[in-house]
């Protein structure tokens, strides 16, 4: 395995850096302040600069308006602008707008990819992903209420979903649904493009997250779908193959949300160790000084470089030998990489005191919103018991 950045990458790397430290951290207070609408028309202008400098979707292909980058590539780009809320946003790449438009390209019909995709692509609308339910696991997606009920050349929608991820303003919802509830679990969903505006799709609320529910993107919706009509043709790929699709999703998506898990870590343990060379806590004493400050530094680098690593591996890997070949490689890094940005956000809140605990830095808007890193995507406990399955079927 050579993970060598080339001249080319490490130049793409540092132009993007600079872009996020001089131009895209600055606006973390009035996002912190404001939402998201307090921002919109300083992250359109920051998005145009992006597109005139040629850095827009880094992860997407190049016949739809992407930068086309390979997979090790495009974690490394993760790793520099998911230092900030704002950066994916401001590059065209944030999720779910971005697995979506990976699903997109690959199952679209060419009059859905000119509808949906190509403007999604260009950051002229939004999407969202709508597949779990209240009542039902979302770590067990075959299990699912919501229906698709064909009537003539339309489905016809019914169910309750809920964190909608980016419902609040979207074009349109990419929704899985039961299409064939006769067929096996894993044949029985669909993925259909409902657009938002379409009667009978219904947008409740904004779930509050840690007393934030938001608005725009970056918010998670509970979404009723009551007699809501599409046409047939808004099929996203064959039918009952919606749990094919999902999983075809997950694996690069993967990698990108560790790498940007990576990109908080590191910027986290940063502030951290500015802090504790410049708090003082007695005449001539600063928090550095401190051994047990030390030793979580010490303890917080090691498992960000442990974390990377494991992570490029597990890039390599997709990447050679396929996601099927790599799930247990993808399982590790869900729920280990997760647990080390949770780690150092909270030693880095512990050093800034009551600090870390006010908007007046990052770190709270991290702890209350990458919680959810340990559940989405799977919990950490399934991602562990598919890998000890992996590991035991040796020994049994």
């Amino acid at each position: 395995m050579d993970f060598t950045v080339s001249e080319k990458t490490q130049t793409m790397l540092d132009l993007m850096n600079e872009f996020i430290e001089k131009e895209v951290i600055p606006l973390e207070q009035q996002f912190l302040l404001q939402g998201s609408e307090g921002i919109d028309k300083k992250l359109f202008e920051k998005q145009q600069k992006v597109k005139e400098m040629e850095l827009w979707a880094p992860l997407h292909p190049k016949d739809v308006g992407g930068m086309g980058l390979q997979l090790m590539e495009s974690a490394l780009v993760f790793e520099v602008i998911a230092k900030t809320p704002l950066g994916l946003t401001v590059f065209g790449c944030q999720a779910p707008d971005a697995g979506n438009i990976e699903i997109l390209h690959e199952y679209a019909t060419p009059e859905q990819k000119e509808e949906f995709l190509l403007p999604l692509v260009a950051g002229k609308i939004r999407s969202c992903f709508s597949m779990t339910e209240v009542d039902l696991p979302g770590s067990n997606p075959v299990m699912m209420d919501t229906m698709a009920v064909k009537d003539g050349d339309d489905y016809v929608i019914n169910g309750h979903k809920w964190f909608t991820s980016g419902a609040d303003g979207s074009a349109f919802a990419i929704l899985m649904a039961v299409t064939n509830p006769e067929a096996e679990p894993h044949k029985r969903a669909s993925m259909i493009i409902v657009p938002t505006n379409t009667p009978g799709f219904n947008l409740v609320r904004n779930v509050s997250v840690m007393g934030h529910s938001g608005k725009g993107f970056g918010t998670h919706a509970e979404i009723l779908y009551q007699n809501c009509r599409v046409p047939r043709k808004n099929l996203l790929g064959p039918e009952g193959h919606g749990f094919i699709l999902a999983q075809k999703r997950l694996g690069p998506g993967r990698i990108h949300h560790c790498m940007r898990f990576i990109a908080i870590s590191k910027r986290a343990l940063d502030m951290m160790c500015k802090r504790a060379v410049q708090r003082p806590i007695a005449p001539g004493q600063v928090l550095a000084d401190k051994q047990i400050i030390q030793g979580w530094i010490a303890e917080c680098a090691a498992d960000i470089h442990a974390a990377k690593l494991m992570v490029l591996h597990a890039a390599w890997m997709i990447q050679n030998v396929g996601v099927k070949n790599a799930r247990k490689e993808i399982a590790y890094i869900k729920y280990f990489v997760a647990n080390v940005m949770m780690k150092v956000i909270d030693r880095a809140i512990q050093v800034h005191g009551a600090l870390g605990m006010t908007d007046d830095t990052i770190l709270s808007y991290w702890y209350r919103h990458e919680r959810a890193s340990r559940i989405f995507d799977g919990p950490d406990e399934a991602h562990k018991s598919a890998v000890s399955r992996q590991i035991l079927k040796n020994y049994r």
